[in-house]
């Protein structure tokens, strides 16, 4: 989801009442349920013994995925 965001009091779209010092700039957002899966993973997964890079990488590469679509 894209949406406009202000620098200066955090307002989404016109969720929130502009306090005068608003300047909008572009944001792209991800609903938090997008990335649950990924959350989970990263949680609850322990990697073998000098893997860790691996592992990395890889939840590394489905997050750019998941931001990608």
């Amino acid at each position: 989801m894209k949406a406009w965001q202000c620098i200066g009091c955090g307002r989404l779209e016109s969720s929130q009442p502009c306090v005068g010092i608003c300047e909008d700039r572009p944001v792209e957002l991800v609903y938090a349920w997008q990335l649950v899966a990924l959350l989970r993973q990263l949680a609850w997964s322990k990697p073998r013994e000098g893997e860790w890079e691996r592992s990395f990488r890889d939840l590394q590469a489905r997050a750019r995925k998941l931001l990608a679509a």
